[in-house]
């Protein structure tokens, strides 16, 4: 852990590397997003190692939600980075003629990414891709409530870069705390809507852009017309990946009426398909981080009835995938994200209805609704906001490179993932170059019988 003059020391070292101007070559980017790709691959057994060992996460889950997909990101980034750090020229008003007018994209300067403990590999890397790509230095603050990951995480990245320009600090609340404190070009946090508050408050005291991907009660809603074993699978799948413990994961069910009891059933013998009779066992499912949120969790299941699940296992830190009926709003399973292996289960008569309870509560971060009905998926779209949406799945919108992830409202604001990542470490710069070979006086004094004309051009 840094001492507090360390850690200043380390922000004006990365300030002094990014003033001799190295990070601003193309060439020098694309050369560091290659290093890093081929550190992730040789340290894939270690990544995957930690991240077993700090949430029991399956070698295969690993791969594909941490691993796998940083490669992918860098891949897509190397091969649209020339197109899009190009200076971009627009058109300029005749008003200024002759003149022309272009975009200049230059890097931010340094940056801060605040990781978390949920998917603490990848939640780290992507968001310093794209930092990589524009052009920044950056610091990195891993979750230090995944310590495994997160020493994995700086023993990779210090063998890989200069600490002034790419660097990882360690630590509890307090460095970040200390972190938060420096001047900083840009903040990335990602996390709870407690916390993005703290990084907020800190960040308006310098005058610190941020970038905030926090989370919420994402809801999922089942209409009648859909295919119900495979709606049943991919809402499972959603649900209990990573033990339930994902910002994006289906919070709470809303289901018609109609079609409950079907789903339900169905979703019972997914959970049994997927974990087998005794889920503690299987070795395709995932623990509880720590203590703290096993305790947090293990209340919420004397909320409503049980269907199927609610065993629990403090020592392993085990919660078995659950299903909650007879809940109600007031009920404290519905008061709060949920972020674990628990889902609560609403019915509904009419979509409006689901709808409206929607829209009573904060932004999600994610909806989902399984419909075949183009008109009930339009519908869903107009009348809700959400960060981002996926219909008849779920999670599967925040891998595709081509769309921003972020949320809004209280579910945070700014996007990356793509170009959205290179945009949110990008300053897009205006510039205007007046020619000298004509000067019209129309615009300097005195302004007498001038008046016509200003009408003919504005009008």
């Amino acid at each position: 852990m840094l001492a507090s003059t360390e850690i200043k020391d380390t922000v004006q070292a990365q300030k002094d590397f990014f003033a001799s101007g190295k990070t601003k070559e193309i060439n020098f980017r694309k050369e560091q997003l290659q290093k890093l790709k081929q550190a992730i691959s040789d340290y894939q057994d270690s990544i995957t190692d930690a991240l077993f060992q700090d949430l029991g996460k399956p070698k295969f889950e690993a791969i594909v939600t941490e691993v796998a997909y940083c490669g992918e990101e860098i891949d897509y980034i190397l091969k649209h980075l020339d197109g899009w750090a190009k200076k971009k020229p627009v058109k300029t008003s005749l008003n200024f003629f002759p003149a022309n007018s272009f975009i200049v994209l230059e890097p931010l300067g340094q940056v801060l990414i605040i990781g978390p403990w949920n998917y603490p590999f990848q939640l780290v890397i992507i968001p310093l891709l794209g930092a990589i790509a524009a052009g920044n230095c950056a610091i990195l603050k891993p979750s230090e409530m995944t310590p495994n990951t997160s020493q994995l995480v700086s023993d990779l990245i210090s063998q890989t870069f200069d600490p002034d320009y790419i660097t990882v600090v360690e630590g509890d609340k307090t460095v970040a705390q200390e972190l938060l404190q420096q001047k900083f070009d840009h903040i990335f946090y990602t996390g709870s809507p407690a916390v993005g508050k703290i990084v907020m408050k800190a960040a308006a005291e310098n005058l610190t852009p941020v970038t905030l991907e926090l989370g919420g009660k994402s809801p999922c809603v089942v209409e009648p017309d859909v295919h119900l074993e495979y709606s049943a699978r991919r809402i499972i799948w959603g649900k209990f990946i990573n033990a339930g413990q994902t910002c994006i994961a289906p919070d709470y069910l809303l289901v018609h009426r109609d079609i409950k009891e079907q789903l339900v059933s169905a979703m019972k013998e997914c959970i049994r398909e997927f974990y087998g009779e005794n889920p503690a066992e299987s070795p395709d499912y995932a623990k509880i981080v720590n203590s703290k949120h096993f305790n947090r969790l293990s209340e919420f299941l004397g909320d409503g009835n049980i269907i199927i699940g609610g065993e629990t296992d403090a020592e392993s830190r085990y919660i078995a995938p659950t299903l909650l009926d007879s809940v109600s709003w007031d009920d404290a399973v519905m008061q709060e994200e949920i972020f674990g292996p628990i889902l609560p289960i609403l019915e509904y008569d009419e979509l409006e209805s689901a709808i409206a309870q929607i829209n009573e509560r904060p932004k999600p971060l994610a909806l989902y609704l399984f419909s075949k009905d183009k008109n009930k998926q339009n519908q869903i779209l107009q009348e809700t906001s959400a960060g981002g949406v996926t219909l008849n799945d779920t999670i599967i919108h925040i891998a595709s490179t081509e769309l921003p992830f972020g949320g809004v409202g209280e579910s945070g604001m700014g996007a990356y993932h793509g170009k959205a990542s290179f945009d949110t470490f990008t300053h897009y710069k205006s510039v205007t170059n007046r020619k000298f070979w004509l000067d019209i006086k129309l615009r300097y004094p005195p302004y007498a019988g001038k008046f016509k004309f200003l009408k003919f051009l504005f009008k």
